[in-house]
């Protein structure tokens, strides 16, 4: 092994996105092969490449026990995906989890009879730390509360989810539940927004957002006096048309930058390509959409995810362009591995080095986020070991640059270790 690529394997790797699941969640999630090796992204391209969403359906019920029966159903499909980025990470699992070196129904059967025992409280943390060697996850799990994670409390790091304000969604319910605030206006929506952050942002990592998915990336400045009018239709009851959603979702969102700044969160949002398959608008998910927000709120970072996929080129030049953004490559490894090493290269040779991170696994389960990290560090070896084979860069600042997108951009851009301390004083001294 070269010293570059053993330092890339022994350097612990920040995890700055993950959809993991809560201790109680991993625990009731039953110990079923083909869940932890398909339930991921790559049901995508089995569909796209011809299997049924039913067969799909089918290869992820833990309840059939017929595991052969069950991957039959898209075993075509997967022979035709399995050498996609998400298929290698399929690959990644069986091999890292199982010791399974060609996914076959006679394998599943055996690795299935091998590994039924149930799953153990801790084996979140051991595998991700051990397995994955990662210094900590964020993770975005679709809601406002950044609790303390006692399984892992300085370990797994949560994000406030913005995505439901961004999209124009406002549900005063939920919102007098969690901050004991009516919402009758727009002063009182900003006090409950305000709430929020006063309630969880001393343990937060970043503020997150998806928003992508619904609307465009697109934001225009908002009159509070037009937010207002849209918010008390929304609170009669009435149906909102798409524009009036964009005009209380941009107020939204940018009362989350002011907050996010406030509170010193960087903002993260989704850029280019959809999980799933079918519908994409492709003109909601360039990140150059977003250079009105970035131009007006420069006290907020923000962290522009998932190398803004196809329209990487865009992202470069943000990233060259504006001191508040930072790059993740969250995901990007599966989506494309050679698109992937491709940006990075780029962005090497046109933006400041320490605005990139390299990782993020966008993943629901932790052999997935082991073997999604093992797609970055294969990616990032074969991207500076490259660079290094032209004379761009000597060994020795290619092991730096692999320990600066690792960690120590992230723990420069996040602070990692303030939150943490929050964390463990809430602990002790608060009871939750």
């Amino acid at each position: 092994m070269s010293d570059l690529r053993e330092h890339i394997w022994a350097t612990p790797l920040v995890d700055t996105h993950e959809h993991q699941g809560k201790e109680h969640e991993y625990l009731q999630t039953p110990k079923d092969v083909l869940v932890e090796l398909f339930d991921n992204y790559v049901t995508a391209d089995l569909v796209v490449a011809g299997a049924s969403p039913d067969a799909v359906r089918q290869l992820l019920d833990a309840s059939d026990p017929d595991v052969r029966a069950r991957f039959e159903g898209v075993e075509q499909a997967w022979e035709a995906c399995q050498y996609t980025g998400y298929g290698e990470a399929v690959r990644l699992i069986a091999r890292l989890a199982y010791g399974m070196e060609q996914v076959t129904a006679d394998a599943l059967e055996q690795a299935q009879r091998e590994h039924s025992k149930p799953r153990e409280a801790g084996e979140r943390l051991r595998i991700l730390r051990e397995h994955g060697n990662i210094d900590h996850v964020q993770v975005d799990d679709f809601c406002w509360q950044c609790l303390p994670d006692d399984s892992g409390p300085e370990f797994f790091l949560y994000d406030i989810s913005w995505a439901g304000f961004c999209q124009g969604d406002v549900h005063p319910e939920s919102i007098w539940q969690e901050t004991g605030i009516e919402v009758k206006d727009i002063g009182s929506l900003r006090q409950a927004m305000e709430a929020i952050f006063e309630k969880y942002g001393r343990c937060a990592i970043a503020v997150k957002a998806q928003h992508a998915y619904t609307r465009t990336l697109k934001w225009i400045p908002r009159e509070d006096s037009d937010a207002e009018a849209v918010l008390q239709k929304a609170l009669r009851g009435e149906a909102l048309t798409q524009e009036e959603k964009l005009c209380l979702g941009d107020w939204c969102w940018a009362r989350g930058a002011e907050l996010a700044a406030q509170y010193h969160l960087p903002f993260k949002i989704h850029t280019g390509y959809y999980a799933g398959w079918g519908r994409m608008p492709v003109h909601y998910i360039p990140a150059g959409n977003l250079w009105e927000l970035l131009a007006t709120y420069p006290q907020t970072r923000f962290v522009l995810m998932h190398i803004a996929y196809p329209y990487n080129d865009e992202l470069v030049a943000l990233a060259k362009r504006y001191p508040n953004v930072w790059v993740d490559m969250c995901w990007a490894w599966s989506i494309d591995p050679y698109s992937a090493g491709d940006f990075f290269r780029r962005f090497l040779h046109a933006a400041p080095i320490n605005k990139l991170f390299v990782f993020g696994g966008d993943t629901r389960l932790p052999w997935a986020a082991v073997a999604y990290a093992t797609q970055a560090r294969q990616g990032l070896y074969r991207s500076l070991q490259a660079e290094v084979k032209e004379k761009n860069l000597t060994e020795r600042e290619a092991k730096a640059i692999a320990t600066r997108v690792m960690r120590q951009n992230q723990y420069e851009c996040f602070d990692i270790e303030g939150r943490r301390a929050n964390i463990l004083h809430i602990m002790r001294h608060e009871g939750r």
